[in-house]
């Protein structure tokens, strides 16, 4: 059956939304982890531990950017249901990421003695964030539902789900790290895996309990054939993560790399089995993508400005890593005028 342009259109921003969603998780998914595991370090341990997420997180945030302009603009039916039931969570999580924003310039530029309770703030707002994240996931695949059982696995998702930011989180500081905060990121992601692995399995089994349009999609022949790589990809995923995650030889070998990889596979994974789940519908069993969308001549003039803003960010982002890329160094400081705090300067060697 041909598809029309008017018919195309709207999937191609939802292809959009679920891209600048995905990439927002996995990127700034590992600093929010990093943020949560500032408080299991020194003092030294945490200027190393900014230090390798000090050139990218603020960049990691223009995905959210992307993906929440899109839905506004594209669906605006959607955006004003998603964003009116989630009204509280959304906002916890703005001030979250505020919060983040303000501890991270304010712990390498105000005083010395502050500096702990900055990094405290910062720790906070990141596991904040991730709260309020869990919770939105929980909420959207409950359909909004308000039942004790829905708001039930909505608090589950919202605790479990940062334990998959400090596994992320884990495997950026292996890269990036070395000897002693190195031995402790493989520890931290260690602890951390099989909360994760849970919060998945509990994911993947209350989403087609919740929707029997899912759960036809996921328990159907051959449908069910077909989906099969998806659920043992993640297996393995884990398993790999685990193998290298319990020795150090392997990650002095230079196999380190392999715990982050894993780990973006198995959110990858999960996204696209999500995907495929709520497919064709925006909202689950309540709104499809082109009863959301705007009109077809509103979405050409936006698809002129997402084709120029897309690859820019995608190009921005690219050159950015490939800059920074390689081991985190100590932050060092430039001297000061008189009367005024340092400022820090952190590079990637």
């Amino acid at each position: 059956m041909d598809i029309t342009w008017p018919e195309l259109l709207p999937l191609i921003f939802m292809g959009v939304m679920g891209l600048s969603l995905l990439a927002y998780v996995v990127l700034d998914g590992y600093d929010l982890g990093v943020g949560i595991l500032l408080p299991l370090a020194t003092d030294a341990e945490k200027d190393i531990m900014v230090s390798s997420i000090g050139p990218f997180w603020d960049a990691n945030e223009t995905w959210l950017v992307l993906g929440i302009g899109v839905l506004l603009i594209a669906f605006p039916r959607a955006h004003g249901l998603v964003l009116s039931t989630l009204y509280l969570p959304v906002a916890v999580m703005l001030v979250a990421l505020i919060l983040r924003g303000v501890s991270f310039d304010f712990r390498i530029k105000g005083r010395a003695a502050y500096k702990g309770m900055w990094n405290a703030l910062f720790a906070a707002g990141s596991l904040l964030a991730a709260m309020a994240q869990g919770w939105m996931l929980g909420s959207y695949l409950t359909g909004f539902d308000t039942s004790g059982w829905s708001l039930a696995f909505s608090a589950l998702i919202a605790l479990t789900l940062p334990t998959a930011y400090v596994v992320l989180g884990a495997g950026w500081l292996i890269m990036k790290t070395w000897d002693e905060l190195q031995h402790k990121a493989m520890a931290w992601g260690r602890r951390a895996l099989w909360p994760m692995a849970l919060a998945l399995l509990a994911i993947s089994a209350a989403t087609p309990l919740v929707s029997p349009t899912v759960f036809d999609k996921w328990f159907s022949m051959p449908d069910i054939i077909a989906l099969l790589p998806i659920p043992v990809a993640c297996a393995l995923g884990l398993l790999a993560a685990w193998h290298v995650l319990r020795r150090p030889a392997v990650v002095a070998a230079g196999y380190g790399w392999v715990v982050f990889a894993s780990t973006v596979l198995i959110f990858v994974l999960a996204f696209l089995g999500l995907a495929y789940s709520i497919y064709p519908y925006i909202v689950l069993d309540r709104m499809t993508v082109w009863q959301a969308a705007s009109a077809h001549e509103s979405l050409v003039i936006i698809f002129v400005g997402v084709a120029i803003t897309l690859p820019v960010i995608i190009v921005y982002s690219v050159f950015l890593y490939r800059v920074f890329w390689g081991r985190a160094t100590e932050l060092s400081y430039l001297a000061p005028p008189p009367g005024e705090p340092p400022q820090s300067r952190a590079r990637a060697s």
